[in-house]
């Protein structure tokens, strides 16, 4: 650690949008000059309850949601955030941590004609305060919103950061890529220059699928194994690939109130059979295909992956057709925790009074102060604002633990 600096050990906490559990990371921040550095000191993945995980699909578009289940799932994710957030605490931070941060379980994303509108994040943050004693940073996406954005990706903060010294090094563009639900792709310049978006499904419409295919016996196209099974059937990819969405131009979002089991239902009528290995097939290839478009949009060969969708052979193969995949793991950060510890970066960022969005990558109209803070067990005790960090480095200082 550098002399002087003061470190804040903040815990991360996300859950994606394909609703499978929640992911923890705790990192010790703090800052070399212009630059801060994050020591990743770990992360755990917690699978939601089967009863609650059940709920929470049940709730999802294209579903209807009363104002009582919102309510109920909104304190029992709170809840399930808070025993998380609590775990991390003892076995990963040791018992010392200062803030928690929390993305939330996003259940709707409002958007029209192109417009974010509003967004939902489930996990009240008062369950997570009066857990673990600290103060919670939530309700992360809403200011960018109200400032014209689109409220996402957020990773794009991370990701220009972390990867403007690659980019200048490299001297061309490097992008990141999140597969998650829904895939989200941020290109990097060496001048500094970001543009980030969502490309479109990542894992939604395969694990759709693979529920329905498999009469709810799996959540997900576990190993690719039912699209490896398969043929792409050009009929269906092409009428996929019509979706509107594809062709607007960034900055824009999307998430599982377009990309849910209705939207594949009438995608496949009117045509012939496609049996369920066949659409697995069919949907990698959407996912892979729109992927590798916008990165060839944009010049990138080379993209630092994280997300769940990594977890799929069929999927990777796909992308490696035409997109040198490097895990995020390689530059020091978990491929499986990279969003956990992008909520524990926003999280300071919020903490030291920076602006965590980046007009660029979501739309808004400037740079906004994210999320809004619940107050721990003690009066809040806010540092000063800090002045701006324009680049983030990755270290394993096991010396800070």
């Amino acid at each position: 650690m550098v002399a002087g600096s003061v470190a804040l050990r903040v815990v991360g906490l996300i859950s994606g949008t394909s609703v499978d559990g929640i992911d923890v990371a705790v990192a010790e921040f703090y800052r070399d000059g212009d630059q801060l550095v994050l020591d990743p000191l770990g992360a755990l993945e917690f699978d939601y309850p089967a009863d609650l995980r059940e709920e929470l699909h049940a709730a999802l578009p294209p579903s209807g949601c009363d104002a009582y289940t919102l309510t109920r799932l909104d304190t029992l994710v709170g809840q399930a955030f808070a025993e998380a957030a609590d775990t991390g605490v003892r076995r990963l931070a040791l018992g010392r941590a200062h803030l928690v941060a929390s993305l939330g379980q996003t259940l709707y994303h409002w958007v029209e004609r192109g417009t974010a509108l509003g967004t939902l994040q489930l996990g009240r943050p008062a369950w997570i305060a009066e857990r673990t004693g600290l103060a919670v940073v939530a309700d992360l996406r809403a200011a960018d919103i109200a400032a014209g954005g689109h409220g996402a990706p957020l990773a794009a903060t991370l990701d220009a950061l972390w990867l403007r010294t690659h980019a200048e090094e490299a001297a061309r563009p490097v992008a990141a890529l999140n597969i998650g639900g829904i895939a989200n792709l941020t290109v990097v310049h060496p001048d500094g220059f970001v543009l980030a978006y969502d490309t479109g499904p990542g894992n939604a419409l395969l694990d759709a699928a693979a529920a329905e295919v498999t009469g709810g016996a799996q959540r997900s196209d576990l190993g690719g194994a039912l699209a490896t099974r398969g043929r792409v059937r050009p009929d269906l990819l092409r009428r996929l690939l019509a979706e509107p969405y594809y062709s607007l131009p960034p900055p824009k979002s999307t998430g599982k109130e377009v990309f849910h089991s209705g939207y594949l239902r009438e995608a496949t009528e009117g045509l012939p059979r496609v049996t369920g290995p066949d659409l697995l097939a069919t949907l990698t290839e959407l996912t892979a295909a729109t992927i590798t478009a916008e990165c060839g949009r944009h010049g990138v060969t080379t993209v630092v992956a994280s997300g769940g969708g990594l977890r799929n052979p069929a999927l990777v193969r796909a992308l490696g057709r035409d997109l040198n995949l490097v895990p995020s793991d390689e530059l020091g950060l978990p491929a499986d925790a990279k969003e956990a510890y992008l909520s524990a970066l926003l999280g300071w960022l919020t903490w030291h009074g920076l602006p965590a969005n980046l007009p660029n990558a979501t739309g808004a109209r400037g740079y906004r102060l994210l999320g809004s803070i619940t107050p721990g067990l003690s009066p809040l005790d806010l540092p000063s604002p800090s002045p701006p960090v324009h680049r983030l480095r990755v270290v394993r200082n096991v010396s800070t633990r």
